[in-house]
């Protein structure tokens, strides 16, 4: 819990003849950094979704908390020498979370060109990849292109880029909060809903996971991405330590071999030029 410390205000008064002249003085501020709390605390509040392969998931034959956000934030917390305690949630309670306090670090991308974005401090990309949709295997659920979505019953969590995406373009949105996998690609093959917007690379891996239910990831693909540990704003002491850590993972090979056992050989943490559109999410 932060620690909040009055500041102490020392009054000093002389007298002299005919006169009175007051003056006052501030002891410095001995508030301690966030990146302090934690060090002294010895534990890293983090929260994750645990529901989404390969990212953060529960191994079934251990019910283990695993997946590549997990693991690079278990690595992190390791080289920095603190213990980590996980709390499971959807990316909605995360920025509530974040803001009260309850949590220190957000292992799952929020929303850069979100409205509430300049709240939030955010570490350097952990993973690159580009927007893609899942649809039913038997007719594309009525999809060509993206102008396709207006109407379509578009599934995820409210405030992800995303939902703006299905939303930019007509959209029903349909909001789930931190459902797993089998959940939503099920309801997509048996239409309560009609398409899910992800992270390309996700979506592949949850598919072919779970090939008895009859969805695709589609060949649209938009806005290349970049995924980042996201902190409250002004905690720019724990960011940099953060960051400086990941910057050895990354220099040392870590990264790309986390990236590389949880993604099927392919390693997301390299930034690829792509031949995509970018929808302009600003507005």
């Amino acid at each position: 819990m932060k620690k909040k410390l009055v500041l102490g205000v020392v009054a000093f008064f002389s007298l002299t003849l005919g006169a009175c002249d007051s003056k006052e003085t501030k002891e410095p501020s001995t508030e301690q950094t966030a990146w302090e709390i934690i060090e002294e605390r010895g534990v890293l509040n983090v929260a994750t979704s645990g529901t989404l392969y390969p990212s953060s998931f529960h191994e079934k034959e251990t019910d283990k908390l695993t997946g590549y956000e997990v693991e690079v934030i278990r690595e992190v917390a390791n080289r920095l020498d603190l213990e980590i305690d996980f709390t499971e949630m959807g990316v909605d309670g995360m920025l509530t979370s974040l803001n009260s306090g309850a949590i220190d670090l957000a292992a799952m991308g929020i929303d850069r060109d979100g409205e509430d974005a300049d709240e939030y401090n955010y570490t350097i990309p952990y993973k690159y990849s580009y927007g893609a949709m899942v649809v039913r295997k038997s007719d594309d659920s009525g999809i060509k292109t993206l102008e396709d979505l207006k109407d379509k019953k578009a599934a995820g969590a409210a405030t992800t880029s995303y939902m703006k995406v299905a939303r930019h373009y007509k959209a029903k949105e349909v909001i789930y909060d931190n459902a797993t996998n089998d959940q939503y690609l099920s309801d997509v093959a048996n239409g309560r809903t009609d398409v899910i917007l992800n992270d390309y690379y996700s979506q592949k891996l949850a598919v072919a996971a779970l090939p008895e239910i009859p969805v695709k990831v589609h060949d649209i693909f938009y806005n290349p991405s970049e995924t980042n540990y996201s902190m409250k704003k002004g905690n720019d002491a724990l960011t940099e330590k953060i960051d400086e850590t990941l910057e050895e993972m990354i220099s040392d090979g870590t990264l790309s071999k986390l990236s590389k056992e949880f993604y099927a050989g392919e390693d997301v943490t390299k930034q690829i030029e792509y031949d995509f559109p970018e929808i302009n999410l600003a507005e």
